[in-house]
Protein backbone atom coordinates (compact mmCIF):
# COMPACT_ATOMS: atom_id res chain seq x y z
CA UNK A 1 0.00 0.00 0.00
CA UNK A 2 1.23 3.44 -0.71
CA UNK A 3 2.24 5.78 1.84
CA UNK A 4 0.90 9.33 1.25
CA UNK A 5 2.71 11.56 3.77
CA UNK A 6 6.35 13.29 3.71
CA UNK A 7 7.46 15.06 7.39
CA UNK A 8 9.75 17.22 6.08
CA UNK A 9 12.07 18.38 8.52
CA UNK A 10 13.65 21.92 7.30
CA UNK A 11 16.74 24.21 6.67
CA UNK A 12 19.42 21.48 6.53
CA UNK A 13 21.99 22.32 3.90
CA UNK A 14 22.41 19.54 1.06
CA UNK A 15 25.67 18.39 -0.25
CA UNK A 16 26.92 15.88 -3.14
CA UNK A 17 25.81 14.64 -6.57
CA UNK A 18 22.88 12.66 -7.34
CA UNK A 19 21.90 11.38 -11.14
CA UNK A 20 18.75 12.32 -12.75
CA UNK A 21 16.77 9.79 -13.65
CA UNK A 22 15.28 8.23 -17.09
CA UNK A 23 12.65 11.31 -18.32
CA UNK A 24 9.18 10.26 -17.49
CA UNK A 25 7.41 12.67 -20.47
CA UNK A 26 9.88 10.49 -22.99
CA UNK A 27 9.22 6.93 -21.24
CA UNK A 28 5.39 7.02 -21.75
CA UNK A 29 6.08 8.01 -25.47
CA UNK A 30 8.46 5.66 -26.06
CA UNK A 31 7.05 2.28 -24.32
CA UNK A 32 3.85 2.56 -25.72
CA UNK A 33 5.96 2.60 -29.09
CA UNK A 34 7.02 -1.07 -28.50
CA UNK A 35 3.06 -1.69 -29.20
CA UNK A 36 4.31 -0.92 -33.34
CA UNK A 37 6.28 -3.87 -33.59
CA UNK A 38 6.32 -7.75 -33.17
CA UNK A 39 9.92 -7.58 -32.05
CA UNK A 40 11.58 -7.42 -29.14
CA UNK A 41 12.76 -3.75 -27.96
CA UNK A 42 14.89 -2.70 -25.13
CA UNK A 43 14.67 -0.03 -22.85
CA UNK A 44 17.25 1.48 -20.77
CA UNK A 45 17.08 4.16 -17.89
CA UNK A 46 13.41 3.84 -17.46
CA UNK A 47 12.48 5.82 -14.13
CA UNK A 48 11.24 3.65 -11.51
CA UNK A 49 8.24 5.96 -11.07
CA UNK A 50 4.17 5.32 -10.32
CA UNK A 51 2.79 6.70 -14.08
CA UNK A 52 5.75 3.99 -15.97
CA UNK A 53 5.08 1.08 -13.52
CA UNK A 54 1.09 1.45 -14.61
CA UNK A 55 1.69 1.87 -18.34
CA UNK A 56 3.78 -0.93 -17.81
CA UNK A 57 1.23 -3.18 -15.98
CA UNK A 58 -1.14 -2.32 -18.98
CA UNK A 59 1.36 -3.24 -21.68
CA UNK A 60 1.37 -6.54 -19.61
CA UNK A 61 -1.80 -6.79 -19.58
CA UNK A 62 -2.56 -6.67 -23.04
CA UNK A 63 -0.14 -9.64 -23.68
CA UNK A 64 2.88 -7.66 -24.50
CA UNK A 65 5.92 -10.07 -23.06
CA UNK A 66 7.67 -7.50 -20.04
CA UNK A 67 10.54 -8.87 -18.90
CA UNK A 68 12.44 -6.62 -16.23
CA UNK A 69 16.31 -6.81 -16.63
CA UNK A 70 17.52 -4.59 -14.09
CA UNK A 71 15.38 -1.96 -11.80
CA UNK A 72 15.83 0.32 -15.31
CA UNK A 73 16.12 -1.71 -17.93
CA UNK A 74 12.97 -3.81 -19.64
CA UNK A 75 12.33 -5.94 -23.06
CA UNK A 76 9.02 -5.63 -24.58
CA UNK A 77 7.79 -7.33 -27.36
CA UNK A 78 4.25 -7.48 -28.47
CA UNK A 79 3.85 -10.61 -30.33
CA UNK A 80 0.33 -11.36 -29.78
CA UNK A 81 -1.46 -8.72 -27.93
CA UNK A 82 -5.28 -9.52 -26.79
CA UNK A 83 -7.19 -6.12 -28.00
CA UNK A 84 -9.98 -7.65 -25.71
CA UNK A 85 -8.50 -6.54 -22.53
CA UNK A 86 -9.23 -2.83 -23.48
CA UNK A 87 -12.79 -3.08 -23.15
CA UNK A 88 -12.14 -5.12 -19.66
CA UNK A 89 -13.13 -3.17 -16.10
CA UNK A 90 -9.26 -3.48 -14.96
CA UNK A 91 -7.76 -1.95 -18.33
CA UNK A 92 -10.25 0.92 -17.81
CA UNK A 93 -10.15 1.40 -14.38
CA UNK A 94 -5.95 1.48 -14.48
CA UNK A 95 -6.09 3.38 -17.89
CA UNK A 96 -8.19 6.18 -16.66
CA UNK A 97 -5.30 6.62 -13.86
CA UNK A 98 -2.80 7.85 -16.36
CA UNK A 99 -2.79 9.92 -19.22
CA UNK A 100 -0.17 8.94 -20.66
CA UNK A 101 -2.35 5.50 -21.55
CA UNK A 102 -3.52 7.79 -24.49
CA UNK A 103 -0.83 7.28 -26.48
CA UNK A 104 -1.29 3.33 -26.73
CA UNK A 105 -4.66 4.04 -29.18
CA UNK A 106 -1.61 5.25 -31.75
CA UNK A 107 -0.03 2.30 -32.43
CA UNK A 108 -3.47 0.20 -32.13
CA UNK A 109 -4.87 2.14 -35.08
CA UNK A 110 -1.67 1.62 -36.96
CA UNK A 111 -1.46 -2.12 -36.49
CA UNK A 112 -4.49 -3.71 -35.40
CA UNK A 113 -7.11 -1.01 -37.16
CA UNK A 114 -9.01 -0.24 -33.83
CA UNK A 115 -8.08 1.52 -30.77
CA UNK A 116 -10.38 2.19 -27.27
CA UNK A 117 -9.64 3.98 -24.49
CA UNK A 118 -11.38 5.35 -21.45
CA UNK A 119 -10.92 9.35 -21.13
CA UNK A 120 -7.49 9.87 -19.33
CA UNK A 121 -6.58 11.05 -15.84
CA UNK A 122 -3.74 12.76 -14.64
CA UNK A 123 -2.99 15.89 -13.28
CA UNK A 124 -5.55 18.40 -12.69
CA UNK A 125 -3.74 21.57 -14.00
CA UNK A 126 -6.48 22.49 -16.14
CA UNK A 127 -8.30 21.59 -19.82
CA UNK A 128 -6.40 18.97 -21.14
CA UNK A 129 -9.25 18.26 -24.60
CA UNK A 130 -8.27 15.27 -26.75
CA UNK A 131 -9.22 17.00 -29.22
CA UNK A 132 -6.22 17.33 -31.49
CA UNK A 133 -5.48 13.67 -31.14
CA UNK A 134 -9.12 12.37 -32.25
CA UNK A 135 -8.83 15.19 -35.69
CA UNK A 136 -5.46 13.59 -36.25
CA UNK A 137 -6.62 10.42 -36.50
CA UNK A 138 -10.16 11.40 -38.45
CA UNK A 139 -7.42 13.01 -40.64
CA UNK A 140 -5.95 9.60 -41.37
CA UNK A 141 -9.61 8.19 -42.24
CA UNK A 142 -9.99 6.81 -38.71
CA UNK A 143 -14.01 6.47 -37.66
CA UNK A 144 -14.06 7.96 -34.45
CA UNK A 145 -16.86 7.48 -31.89
CA UNK A 146 -17.30 8.96 -27.88
CA UNK A 147 -19.32 6.97 -25.27
CA UNK A 148 -20.64 10.05 -23.11
CA UNK A 149 -21.97 6.93 -20.53
CA UNK A 150 -18.83 4.79 -20.32
CA UNK A 151 -16.53 8.64 -21.12
CA UNK A 152 -14.39 5.96 -22.93
CA UNK A 153 -13.17 6.96 -26.80
CA UNK A 154 -13.24 4.67 -29.70
CA UNK A 155 -11.41 4.80 -33.15
CA UNK A 156 -12.03 2.04 -36.05
CA UNK A 157 -10.24 2.37 -39.13
CA UNK A 158 -8.77 -0.63 -41.54
CA UNK A 159 -7.55 1.49 -44.29
CA UNK A 160 -6.02 4.77 -43.17
CA UNK A 161 -4.25 6.70 -45.86
CA UNK A 162 -1.46 9.56 -45.37
CA UNK A 163 -2.77 13.22 -45.14
CA UNK A 164 -2.11 16.54 -44.45
CA UNK A 165 -2.59 17.35 -40.35
CA UNK A 166 -2.71 21.40 -39.81
CA UNK A 167 -2.56 20.79 -35.73
CA UNK A 168 -5.15 23.04 -34.03
CA UNK A 169 -2.70 23.10 -31.04
CA UNK A 170 0.82 22.44 -29.99
CA UNK A 171 0.28 18.94 -28.45
CA UNK A 172 3.34 16.85 -27.55
CA UNK A 173 1.17 13.66 -26.45
CA UNK A 174 -1.39 14.51 -29.80
CA UNK A 175 2.02 14.98 -31.80
CA UNK A 176 3.13 11.85 -30.49
CA UNK A 177 0.09 9.56 -30.90
CA UNK A 178 -0.20 10.66 -34.27
CA UNK A 179 3.18 10.49 -35.78
CA UNK A 180 3.62 6.49 -33.98
CA UNK A 181 -0.13 5.86 -36.11
CA UNK A 182 1.78 7.25 -39.33
CA UNK A 183 4.10 5.61 -38.95
CA UNK A 184 2.47 2.20 -40.44
CA UNK A 185 -0.01 4.10 -42.49
CA UNK A 186 0.00 3.93 -46.42
CA UNK A 187 1.17 6.78 -47.96
CA UNK A 188 2.70 10.12 -47.12
CA UNK A 189 1.45 11.98 -43.83
CA UNK A 190 2.63 15.98 -43.24
CA UNK A 191 2.20 16.83 -39.69
CA UNK A 192 2.20 21.16 -39.08
CA UNK A 193 2.25 22.95 -36.10
CA UNK A 194 3.80 19.38 -34.37
CA UNK A 195 5.61 19.79 -30.86
CA UNK A 196 9.27 19.49 -31.43
CA UNK A 197 9.88 18.54 -28.04
CA UNK A 198 13.16 16.51 -27.01
CA UNK A 199 10.83 13.32 -25.85
CA UNK A 200 9.23 13.38 -29.87
CA UNK A 201 12.85 13.66 -31.01
CA UNK A 202 13.67 10.78 -28.82
CA UNK A 203 11.08 9.15 -30.01
CA UNK A 204 11.14 9.96 -33.35
CA UNK A 205 14.87 8.71 -33.18
CA UNK A 206 13.79 5.48 -31.95
CA UNK A 207 11.22 4.81 -34.73
CA UNK A 208 13.88 5.82 -37.65
CA UNK A 209 15.91 2.99 -36.41
CA UNK A 210 13.01 0.46 -36.07
CA UNK A 211 12.39 1.09 -40.25
CA UNK A 212 10.14 4.57 -40.19
CA UNK A 213 10.45 7.20 -42.74
CA UNK A 214 10.79 10.49 -40.34
CA UNK A 215 12.01 13.68 -42.20
CA UNK A 216 12.11 17.51 -40.21
CA UNK A 217 12.98 16.00 -36.96
CA UNK A 218 13.25 18.69 -34.35
CA UNK A 219 10.84 21.16 -36.51
CA UNK A 220 7.15 21.68 -36.31
CA UNK A 221 6.98 20.19 -39.95
CA UNK A 222 6.99 16.31 -39.69
CA UNK A 223 6.64 14.43 -43.27
CA UNK A 224 5.75 10.92 -42.61
CA UNK A 225 6.15 8.11 -45.42
CA UNK A 226 4.22 4.71 -43.86
CA UNK A 227 6.04 1.84 -43.72
CA UNK A 228 4.49 -2.04 -43.99
CA UNK A 229 6.40 -2.80 -40.83
CA UNK A 230 8.79 -2.01 -38.02
CA UNK A 231 11.29 -4.32 -36.31
CA UNK A 232 13.35 -3.95 -32.82
CA UNK A 233 15.66 -1.88 -31.36
CA UNK A 234 17.62 -0.84 -27.99
CA UNK A 235 16.91 2.39 -26.86
CA UNK A 236 18.44 4.73 -24.25
CA UNK A 237 15.74 7.01 -22.38
CA UNK A 238 17.58 10.59 -22.06
CA UNK A 239 18.02 12.39 -18.39
CA UNK A 240 15.21 14.09 -16.91
CA UNK A 241 16.13 17.67 -17.77
CA UNK A 242 12.33 18.28 -15.36
CA UNK A 243 14.18 16.48 -12.65
CA UNK A 244 17.68 18.69 -13.30
CA UNK A 245 15.66 21.74 -13.52
CA UNK A 246 13.87 20.74 -9.68
CA UNK A 247 17.38 20.07 -8.87
CA UNK A 248 18.70 23.67 -9.55
CA UNK A 249 15.39 24.96 -7.88
CA UNK A 250 16.68 22.90 -4.83
CA UNK A 251 20.06 23.67 -4.17
CA UNK A 252 19.65 27.42 -4.35
CA UNK A 253 16.41 27.55 -2.03
CA UNK A 254 18.53 25.66 0.54
CA UNK A 255 21.87 27.30 -0.56
CA UNK A 256 23.15 23.91 -0.88
CA UNK A 257 26.04 22.91 -3.20
CA UNK A 258 24.92 19.79 -5.51
CA UNK A 259 26.54 18.39 -8.70
CA UNK A 260 23.86 16.71 -10.83
CA UNK A 261 26.13 13.92 -12.42
CA UNK A 262 24.89 13.48 -16.41
CA UNK A 263 22.98 16.22 -16.41
CA UNK A 264 24.55 18.10 -19.24
CA UNK A 265 23.43 14.97 -21.55
CA UNK A 266 20.47 16.00 -21.51
CA UNK A 267 18.70 18.71 -23.93
CA UNK A 268 17.97 21.74 -21.57
CA UNK A 269 17.11 24.50 -24.04
CA UNK A 270 16.88 27.71 -22.16
CA UNK A 271 16.13 26.22 -18.73
CA UNK A 272 19.80 27.62 -18.11
CA UNK A 273 19.03 31.01 -18.91
CA UNK A 274 15.99 31.50 -17.13
CA UNK A 275 17.39 30.32 -14.08
CA UNK A 276 20.42 32.74 -14.84
CA UNK A 277 17.06 35.54 -15.15
CA UNK A 278 16.37 34.87 -11.53
CA UNK A 279 20.10 35.14 -10.41
CA UNK A 280 20.92 31.41 -9.90
CA UNK A 281 24.71 30.14 -11.08
CA UNK A 282 25.25 27.09 -12.18
CA UNK A 283 28.66 26.00 -14.18
CA UNK A 284 28.62 23.09 -17.09
CA UNK A 285 31.47 20.69 -16.15
CA UNK A 286 31.97 18.08 -18.96
CA UNK A 287 28.53 15.90 -18.47
CA UNK A 288 27.49 17.44 -15.29
CA UNK A 289 25.43 20.46 -13.77
CA UNK A 290 27.52 21.85 -10.59
CA UNK A 291 25.39 24.52 -8.65
CA UNK A 292 27.52 26.29 -5.87
CA UNK A 293 25.74 27.08 -2.88
CA UNK A 294 24.47 30.58 -2.81
CA UNK A 295 23.74 32.96 0.08
CA UNK A 296 21.70 35.37 -1.79
CA UNK A 297 20.03 35.54 -5.53
CA UNK A 298 18.52 38.62 -7.28
CA UNK A 299 16.34 38.30 -10.77
CA UNK A 300 17.46 40.46 -13.58
CA UNK A 301 15.00 43.23 -14.97
CA UNK A 302 14.42 43.61 -18.20
CA UNK A 303 17.19 45.99 -19.84
CA UNK A 304 14.58 49.06 -19.84
CA UNK A 305 14.50 48.37 -15.80
CA UNK A 306 10.83 46.60 -16.20
CA UNK A 307 10.18 44.00 -13.58
CA UNK A 308 11.55 40.50 -15.74
CA UNK A 309 8.43 38.31 -16.64
CA UNK A 310 8.96 34.75 -16.97
CA UNK A 311 6.35 32.49 -19.17
CA UNK A 312 5.67 29.14 -20.57
CA UNK A 313 5.63 27.98 -24.17
CA UNK A 314 6.20 24.91 -26.56
CA UNK A 315 9.65 24.03 -27.31
CA UNK A 316 11.99 25.93 -27.86
CA UNK A 317 10.67 28.00 -25.09
CA UNK A 318 10.64 27.40 -21.41
CA UNK A 319 8.62 23.95 -20.43
CA UNK A 320 5.67 24.83 -17.67
CA UNK A 321 6.90 21.58 -16.07
CA UNK A 322 8.89 24.33 -14.50
CA UNK A 323 7.48 27.03 -14.26
CA UNK A 324 6.00 25.74 -10.53
CA UNK A 325 9.81 25.29 -9.78
CA UNK A 326 10.33 29.02 -10.57
CA UNK A 327 7.84 30.13 -8.82
CA UNK A 328 8.73 28.27 -5.83
CA UNK A 329 12.64 29.75 -6.16
CA UNK A 330 11.50 33.28 -7.20
CA UNK A 331 10.05 33.43 -3.07
CA UNK A 332 13.48 33.69 -1.72
CA UNK A 333 15.17 35.62 -4.64
CA UNK A 334 15.77 39.69 -4.29
CA UNK A 335 13.64 41.45 -6.66
CA UNK A 336 9.98 40.52 -8.43
CA UNK A 337 8.85 38.85 -11.49
CA UNK A 338 5.94 37.98 -12.83
CA UNK A 339 5.09 34.21 -13.51
CA UNK A 340 3.17 34.13 -16.43
CA UNK A 341 1.61 30.14 -16.58
CA UNK A 342 -0.19 30.50 -20.20
CA UNK A 343 -1.07 26.47 -20.93
CA UNK A 344 -2.99 25.52 -18.27
CA UNK A 345 -5.08 27.23 -16.38
CA UNK A 346 -5.20 25.27 -12.75
CA UNK A 347 -1.56 25.06 -12.02
CA UNK A 348 -0.98 28.17 -9.98
CA UNK A 349 -3.80 26.79 -7.20
CA UNK A 350 -0.95 25.64 -4.95
CA UNK A 351 0.58 29.42 -4.74
CA UNK A 352 -2.27 29.41 -1.69
CA UNK A 353 -0.19 27.31 0.57
CA UNK A 354 3.47 29.25 0.08
CA UNK A 355 1.56 32.26 0.92
CA UNK A 356 0.64 30.42 4.22
CA UNK A 357 4.44 29.66 4.82
CA UNK A 358 5.39 33.58 4.15
CA UNK A 359 5.78 34.33 1.06
CA UNK A 360 4.81 37.29 -0.52
CA UNK A 361 2.86 36.24 -3.84
CA UNK A 362 -0.34 38.08 -5.56
CA UNK A 363 -2.35 35.62 -7.53
CA UNK A 364 -3.23 37.85 -10.59
CA UNK A 365 -5.81 35.67 -12.14
CA UNK A 366 -5.49 31.59 -13.04
CA UNK A 367 -2.72 32.62 -15.32
CA UNK A 368 -0.49 35.07 -13.49
CA UNK A 369 1.19 35.40 -9.80
CA UNK A 370 3.44 38.55 -9.16
CA UNK A 371 6.09 36.76 -6.45
CA UNK A 372 7.86 39.88 -4.59
CA UNK A 373 11.28 38.29 -3.21
CA UNK A 374 11.83 37.96 0.71
CA UNK A 375 15.49 38.02 -0.24
CA UNK A 376 16.19 35.64 2.69
CA UNK A 377 15.37 38.05 4.95
CA UNK A 378 12.96 35.66 6.97
CA UNK A 379 12.40 31.97 5.98
CA UNK A 380 9.41 30.30 4.57
CA UNK A 381 7.51 28.91 7.49
CA UNK A 382 6.54 25.37 7.83
CA UNK A 383 3.01 24.41 7.48
CA UNK A 384 0.80 21.38 7.32
CA UNK A 385 -0.06 20.56 3.40
CA UNK A 386 -0.97 18.25 0.14
CA UNK A 387 0.31 18.15 -3.16
CA UNK A 388 -2.25 18.27 -6.16
CA UNK A 389 -0.20 17.69 -8.99
CA UNK A 390 3.22 16.44 -9.76
CA UNK A 391 5.20 19.52 -9.95
CA UNK A 392 3.35 21.44 -7.20
CA UNK A 393 3.99 18.56 -5.59
CA UNK A 394 7.74 18.71 -5.87
CA UNK A 395 7.38 22.66 -5.38
CA UNK A 396 6.05 22.26 -2.31
CA UNK A 397 9.06 19.86 -0.96
CA UNK A 398 11.50 22.14 -1.88
CA UNK A 399 9.89 24.71 -0.19
CA UNK A 400 9.76 22.37 3.02
CA UNK A 401 13.06 22.01 2.82
CA UNK A 402 14.15 25.30 2.52
CA UNK A 403 11.46 25.83 5.67
CA UNK A 404 12.15 26.72 9.49
CA UNK A 405 9.95 23.52 11.11
CA UNK A 406 8.66 20.54 10.39
CA UNK A 407 5.93 20.78 7.48
CA UNK A 408 4.03 17.99 6.55
CA UNK A 409 3.05 17.53 2.35
CA UNK A 410 0.17 14.88 1.98
CA UNK A 411 -0.77 13.00 -1.06
CA UNK A 412 2.59 12.35 -1.79
CA UNK A 413 1.19 9.55 -4.62
CA UNK A 414 1.40 12.51 -6.68
CA UNK A 415 5.06 13.32 -5.95
CA UNK A 416 5.66 9.64 -6.87
CA UNK A 417 4.06 9.37 -10.41
CA UNK A 418 6.96 11.86 -11.59
CA UNK A 419 10.16 11.26 -9.21
CA UNK A 420 11.99 8.04 -8.57
CA UNK A 421 12.06 7.38 -4.48
CA UNK A 422 12.74 11.37 -4.02
CA UNK A 423 12.75 10.85 -0.15
CA UNK A 424 15.65 8.20 -0.20
CA UNK A 425 17.89 10.07 -3.21
CA UNK A 426 17.21 13.48 -0.96
CA UNK A 427 17.78 12.30 2.33
CA UNK A 428 21.58 10.38 1.29
CA UNK A 429 22.68 14.29 0.29
CA UNK A 430 21.46 15.27 3.78
CA UNK A 431 17.78 16.45 3.71
CA UNK A 432 15.81 14.64 6.60
CA UNK A 433 12.16 13.84 4.79
CA UNK A 434 10.25 10.59 6.68
CA UNK A 435 7.40 8.72 4.73
CA UNK A 436 4.73 8.39 7.31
Amino acid sequence: MLQNSFKVQGGNQLKGSITPQGAKNEALQVLCACMLTKEKVTMKNVPDILDVRRLISLLDGLGVEVVKVTPNEYTFQAKSVDLDYVASHEYQKNAKKIRGSVMLMGPMIARYGKAFMPKPGGDKIGRRRMDTHVNGFKKLGANFKYDTERESFYLGGDDLKGSFILMDEISVTGTANILMAAVLTEGVTTMYNAACEPYLQQLSKMLIRMGADIQGVGSNKLIITGVNELKGTTHMIQPDFIEIGSFIGLAAMTQSQLTITGGAKADLGIIPSVFDNVGIKLNIIGEDIHIPAQDKYSIKPFIDGSIMTIYDSPWPGFTPDLISILLVVATQAEGSVLIHQKMFESRLFFVDKLIDMGAKIILCDPHRATVIGLGRTQKLRAIEMTSPDIRAGVSLLIAALSAEGTSMIHNIQQIDRGYQQIDERLNALGAQIERI
